[in-house]
């Protein structure tokens, strides 16, 4: 017999047959329950659906041992919350932001005041998801070649948007924060982007909440010196925090 909660994603995922997402308003007046109770559904296990930006749509999982931004939206959601309110801190009224790929970014969105007027630039389908929401966000989507696994588009060709944009904020994520190999990250094709919006950014802000302090993944971001500014939710152990501290790179903290 099924329970509530399967009942619910079945619904959804035959929804989802008939259409390629659904947003959460939609689906909560469609199975009459509270957006929060199919948050709390798509959180747990073993789900045919997952929740990007806002929107609900078929997890593209297809086998294990990869990265999946589906995979990885839920995790650490409290810790990427509680960074989120930091770095939304840094945008002001009418900046240039660049938003990188990764589930941290659509919670800095979030995180933004719904008024605050400003211009994003963004490559990844969830994060622009999230702020296609913002009502006074004016948003650039990098297009190109979509890559499912972390809803990522690389440009085709020599030219990207980034060509002709200054940012005033890059917002660059990792998923392994390491004293001796710098950000990395897990998708060799992540790289160019970041690195371009490392480039032509007025400052350059690195975002990963705690659990990633100490980790390293195959595809090396750059040295920490790069950047400008690390965010996240809490510091990291006293070797790590004292060893930023003498490479001059300044940590914001909730």
């Amino acid at each position: 017999m099924e329970t509530r909660r399967e009942e619910r994603i079945h619904k959804l995922a035959q929804a989802l047959k008939r259409t390629d997402k659904l947003h959460l308003k939609d689906a909560a007046q469609l199975l009459g329950v509270s957006e929060m109770t199919i948050r709390r559904d798509l959180t747990e296990p073993a789900s045919t659906v997952v929740l990007l930006g806002g929107y609900i749509v078929s997890d593209p999982k297809s086998h294990a041992g990869h990265y999946f931004v589906s995979d990885q939206h839920g995790q650490n959601a409290a810790r990427k919350q509680r960074l989120a309110q930091a770095a939304a801190s840094l945008i002001s009224e009418n900046d240039t932001v660049f938003f990188d790929c990764g589930t941290t970014l659509p919670y800095i969105v979030d995180a933004i005041p719904d008024t605050l007027a400003f211009t994003a630039i963004c490559c990844a389908m969830n994060t622009f998801l999230a702020l296609k929401e913002k009502p006074a966000c004016n948003v650039i989507l990098s297009g190109g070649e979509f890559h499912a696994d972390n809803a990522l588009f690389t440009p085709i060709g020599a030219h990207s948007i980034l060509d002709d944009l200054c940012p005033t904020l890059a917002f660059i994520s990792a998923a392994g924060i390491d004293q001796e190999q710098g950000a990395t990250c897990y998708n060799i094709n992540e790289l160019a982007m970041k690195h371009h919006a490392m480039l032509r950014s007025r400052t350059r802000v690195l975002v990963a909440d705690s659990s990633k302090f100490g980790k390293v993944l195959p595809a090396r971001i750059g040295e920490l010196r790069r950047f400008d500014l690390l965010v996240s939710d809490s510091a990291p152990e006293p070797a790590m925090k004292s060893w930023l501290a003498q490479q001059n790179i300044p940590l914001r903290l909730p």
